[in-house]
């Protein structure tokens, strides 16, 4: 029997530890997901021992002290072992991981050298563990380093000479910028005379771009989009020539937090078989926001960090424009000073139908989900998307730009059989004021605007499907390395 499957997966966070983006859904889910998949995989998360999770109460045990190297002396770092209803969890700690740090600055300085020092400690661990991993799978710039450095010295680490490197890409545009300086401090040099632009050969994230076997994207539209110009940062010309080596998964949503059936924030559980017990969560909301307005009326919401990339600064255009027809909208969110600014100005120019609550806050999150009729996401870019499944699986109905993970998920309302949204092309808000308009004319039709929410909540967004395809992408990765070289070493 051959040995079972070694992963070493590395990100900058992971809930429930911590989670600030994405990111930490990814790396807190897929490990998960992968070995209730396949319950003999060896699969070991490694995450920064953050001051977040130092100052909470977890089990921990030291596993391995072991020195760091850099251009000004070694640095000692630590790894504190976790177990995870059986998934084990690395906390890399050290003197750049500061208890009083958050977990992302405003100082690429800081953060590079933080980030990088957890990459190289990462290969080290696996080195003293005698642990041999077939894949490395990191995550975005802050854990890119360590897959440069795997491909500048597999020498230096005997336990990872044959593994195959993946990384995986959740926003392009964060480069790594700024962090240049903390590379060379760790003895990795620019990527000089490479076939990438010449400012990309000192940043972490082209430098993990130009060393790893495959690169996957966290949605199938995006790992396209990236090879083009408007959304590949200025490397489209370099990744299009690696087009054979980029692939795209779609990320998974939480089922069991995500259920409208058993949702504890719900003033009324329902699913896809009882619908019209909805109307009782959208009548809470109604009243939550003190809207005067009829149940029967049209109820957008906004569930979104305030920015621009999530293309916020087109709905108080867009709404100008169908200011005529019936609809009340609720925002939730919190970002950009400008853009709540902007949020707040619509109270004021639509008194009667138009709330706010500039806030991070998860519970409302749900209640809206559960009580709105369609879920505004007019993104300029976006790589995967949570809340349009989130929104889906509530019968909440997404009205997106046709971009990323929107695209890969949405079923646009034009095309028949299994519509469960509303796509527009391009980020103007006439385009979104379009789909808008489409959205009134087929809310008309409520039996046919049922068949849509259904339609939506029996989409499988389940971590579980993503799972399959990286568990799939981890066996072909390691077949291109000779049957001799995947003899454990343990």
């Amino acid at each position: 029997m051959p040995p079972p499957l070694r992963i070493l997966f590395l990100a900058s966070e992971a809930d429930p530890f911590v989670k600030i983006g994405g990111l930490g859904d990814v790396a807190g889910s897929l490990p998960r997901a992968l070995k209730v998949l396949d319950p003999a995989l060896d699969i070991r998360l490694l995450i920064p021992f953050h001051g977040a999770i130092q100052r909470q109460d977890y089990e921990l045990r030291t596993v391995a002290v072991f020195d760091v190297p850099t251009e000004d002396g070694a640095i000692r770092a630590e790894a504190l072992l976790f177990d995870l209803a059986g998934l084990p969890v690395y906390l890399i700690g050290g003197a750049p991981i500061a208890r009083d740090a958050p977990v992302y600055t405003a100082d690429p300085g800081v953060d590079g050298y933080k980030f990088t020092f957890f990459s190289l400690a990462a290969l080290q661990l696996a080195q003293e563990m005698e642990w041999a991993p077939y894949v490395l799978h990191a995550n975005d710039w802050h854990t890119a380093p360590a897959i440069y450095a795997l491909s500048l010295g597999r020498d230096d680490y005997s336990t990872l000479q044959d593994t195959r490197t993946l990384l995986g890409l959740h926003n392009l545009p964060y480069l790594g910028t700024g962090a240049g300086g903390a590379l060379a401090a760790f003895g990795l040099p620019p990527a000089v005379g490479s076939d990438m632009p010449a400012w990309a050969q000192y940043l972490p994230l082209p430098l993990g771009l130009l060393a790893a076997d495959h690169i996957v994207a966290v949605s199938p539209n995006y790992a396209a989009e990236i090879l083009t110009p408007e959304f590949g940062s200025g490397l489209h010309k370099f990744l299009a020539g690696r087009a054979g080596d980029i692939s795209g998964i779609l990320n998974g949503i939480d089922t069991a937090r995500w259920d409208p059936a058993a949702d504890p924030h719900l003033v009324l559980n329902f699913d896809l078989h009882n619908l019209t017990q909805r109307a009782n969560n959208k009548t809470a909301l109604i009243n939550e926001f003190g809207l005067d307005m009829d149940p029967g009326r049209p109820l957008f919401a906004v569930v979104s960090r305030l920015d621009y990339q999530k293309g916020i600064d087109l709905l108080p255009d867009a709404l100008h424009q169908v200011s005529s027809e019936d609809w009340s909208l609720i925002v939730l969110g919190t970002g950009d000073p400008t853009l709540e600014a902007a949020v707040l100005q619509l109270e004021i120019d639509y008194p009667a139908r138009a709330r706010s609550a500039i806030r991070f806050d998860s519970a409302l999150s749900h209640r809206i989900y559960a009580g709105a009729d369609a879920l505004l996401i007019p993104s300029r870019y976006e790589p995967c998307g949570l809340t349009q499944m989130i929104a889906m699986r509530y019968g909440c109905l997404p009205i997106a730009r046709a971009t990323g993970g929107l695209a890969d998920t949405i079923t646009d309302h034009d095309q028949s059989g299994t519509n469960t949204g509303f796509l527009f092309e391009d980020a103007a808000s006439e385009d979104l004021a379009a789909a808008l308009r489409r959205a009134l004319i087929a809310y008309q039709d409520q039996d046919q605007w049922r068949v849509m929410q259904r339609n939506a909540m029996l989409q499988d967004f389940s971590w579980q499907r993503s799972a399959e395809q990286y568990l799939a992408l981890y066996h072909k990765l390691i077949k291109q390395v000779p049957p001799e070289s995947q003899v454990p070493r343990t």
